[in-house]
């Protein structure tokens, strides 16, 4: 795989999340859908910049399209990194492992890319969850036209989170029994996900109020 994921047409990049390969996979996924769910928060950002009932507004609008801007890039950034980390696994994985000097250094590599393939979508679900605080802050001054779109923008959020907090449970248990990285991946996604039921529920209370 030596395309960027995020320079492909969405079809091929469809296709090939379809395919046998092991990467892409869900944790591009999660990423891509969450810089997605970003995306549709600037838009918004924008459709409702400069509009006299947006007018008492324009310093939060400002700094959630700057804070989305930032989300997005970082999330797509996690795409390809996501699926470089899985692609490292997979490559220590199938070193040799004849001598005990080959299985000493198979071990370290494999233990490196393991703790790659765990942080990436942990931080994935960090930055997903940033863009559904900032969708939360646009849902009531958002152009009540496009407020369907910040609906979205926020389902895309909270999918991301979930995805990514899959991507990062599947690969707990491959981490050293002595790695901090398991305690702090633990705690971090029990954070993420706190109360994320009802700040889903209460989003789309608040779009649907506004849609009438």
């Amino acid at each position: 795989m030596n395309d960027r994921l995020t320079d492909l047409p969405a079809r091929t990049l469809v296709e090939r999340l379809a395919t046998s390969d092991p990467t892409p996979g869900g944790g591009s996924a999660a990423a891509l859908t969450g810089a997605m769910g970003a995306a549709l928060v600037q838009m918004v950002v924008s459709l409702t910049s400069g509009r006299p009932s947006a007018e008492d507004h324009q310093d939060a609008l400002l700094e959630i399209g700057n804070a989305a801007a930032t989300a997005q890039s970082d999330l797509l950034r996690l795409t390809e990194l996501d699926a470089a980390a899985y692609a490292s696994v997979v490559n220590a994985r199938r070193l040799p492992r004849e001598t005990e000097l080959e299985r000493q250094s198979r071990d370290v590599q494999v233990a490196t890319a393991i703790r790659e393939a765990t942080m990436a979508p942990l931080e994935t679900a960090r930055r997903a969850a940033d863009v559904l605080t900032l969708a939360e802050r646009l849902a009531p001054i958002g152009n009540r036209n496009a407020i369907s779109d910040v609906g979205v923008g926020a389902t895309l959020a909270v999918a991301a989170m979930r995805g990514a907090a899959l991507n990062v449970r599947i690969n707990l248990p491959s981490l050293a029994p002595d790695d901090p990285l398991r305690a702090e991946a633990a705690g971090g996604l029990r954070t993420i996900l706190a109360n994320l039921d009802e700040r889903e529920r209460s989003i789309r209370q608040a779009v649907e109020e506004r849609l009438g």
